[in-house]
């Protein structure tokens, strides 16, 4: 349960984090993708080629948050926030008047830098700067954002894109950030927390000792450089089934609008799903957090990918629009399972691996 203490206490914050995680859906591949038809007929692409162009822009921002996204460490997280939704805003207005497919890799590297990259980053950098005492918790509540956006704003797309269009829906995106989203973070982080590690008044009680101990005793192993992780030959053999969800995943919400054309969908059906995968997402990371912290993930890590495996085969051989609902429930395991994977006391997804043991540092 969590304390309502501690909701009164860092609210602001805690609604901060909210708003930047929510606000990263503007550089969501889920988001994106809803323009892909409008995108390709405009351009004249095909639907590899427009791929092709959001893929080398996918890479380059992350190749770039690597090294931008050391601010977070040395910035105020008040105007780093503000320049990042500023440039997220920035890229939201480019959309509406992209040119070129040159320019629409440029388009596509800002939303993914700024926002699907750099505002997801913030907003849990500054939930584990901010708050040490409960600060799993805190990264829960600030990443309902995520399956909030994912709720919400397809079917409001759909709807724009029908009445105004996509290059008005993209510079009401834009509006958005710069009079709606940009102004409430800036408010709400007019000052930022002082951390206040577990005193003995809170820690003194039987029900929260056991957990804060052991937390404790997480933060005190050895950690493990990235030169260690590179040379365990189990890193790789474990790295294509925990990276495959994530490419699978985005690729059918890429090219949902294909998908939707050839399964004679409609898109606003397809984007009506999203809230059954959102809230299957909440639900099964409580689900998923309680199984790791009873069977450990080392355990779970073998059947990791088998409901994903299962919606892929149902979305790739039923035609009837049901198969949308079957889809989204299995694959809602890929983000449910990932995040309390990296916050369980047991984080190893193999005993045996010396960085499975301890956190990866840098």
């Amino acid at each position: 349960m969590i304390d309502l203490t501690f909701l009164r206490t860092h609210f602001r914050w805690l609604l901060a984090g909210f708003v930047l995680t929510f606000a990263s859906s503007f550089g969501q591949t889920y988001f994106i993708a809803l323009f892909g038809g409008q995108l390709r007929n405009a351009f004249g692409l095909s639907h590899g080629e427009l791929g092709g162009l959001y893929t080398i822009a996918t890479l380059a921002s992350a190749a770039t948050l690597v090294w931008l996204g050391q601010l977070a460490d040395r910035m105020s997280l008040r105007l780093l926030s503000a320049l990042t939704l500023g440039g997220l805003a920035a890229a939201s207005l480019a959309m509406a008047g992209v040119a070129s497919p040159l320019m629409l890799i440029a388009v596509f590297f800002g939303l993914r830098l700024f926002g699907q990259g750099l505002l997801s980053h913030l907003a849990m950098t500054a939930m584990g700067r901010w708050v040490l005492e409960y600060r799993g918790r805190a990264l829960s509540i600030a990443a309902l954002g995520f399956p909030v956006g994912e709720a919400v704003l397809p079917s409001v797309v759909v709807a724009l894109v029908a009445a105004f269009g996509w290059r008005q829906t993209w510079l009401a995106a834009g509006a958005t950030l710069v009079l709606v989203l940009l102004p409430l973070v800036v408010r709400l982080l007019r000052t930022e927390p002082v951390p206040r590690q577990p005193g003995p008044a809170r820690t003194a009680g039987a029900a929260g000792t056991a957990p804060r101990a052991a937390e404790r005793a997480g933060t005190e192993q050895r950690q493990w450089s990235r030169a260690e992780v590179l040379r365990d030959p189990l890193f790789y053999a474990l790295l294509p089934g925990i990276l495959a969800p994530s490419f699978m995943v985005t690729g059918v919400f890429f090219h949902q609008v294909h998908l939707a054309e050839i399964k004679g969908w409609s898109l606003s059906w397809f984007a009506a799903c999203y809230p059954v995968y959102a809230a299957a997402t909440v639900a099964l990371s409580l689900v998923a957090g309680w199984a790791i912290d009873r069977w450990r993930a080392a355990r779970l890590l073998p059947f990791y990918l088998l409901p994903l495996a299962a919606g892929l085969a149902v979305l790739g051989l039923v035609d009837a629009a049901a198969g949308t609902v079957v889809f989204m429930l299995p694959s809602s395991t890929v983000p449910a399972i990932s995040a309390p994977t990296g916050r369980s006391r047991s984080p190893a997804p193999c005993p045996r691996a010396p960085w499975a043991r301890a956190s990866w540092a840098g």
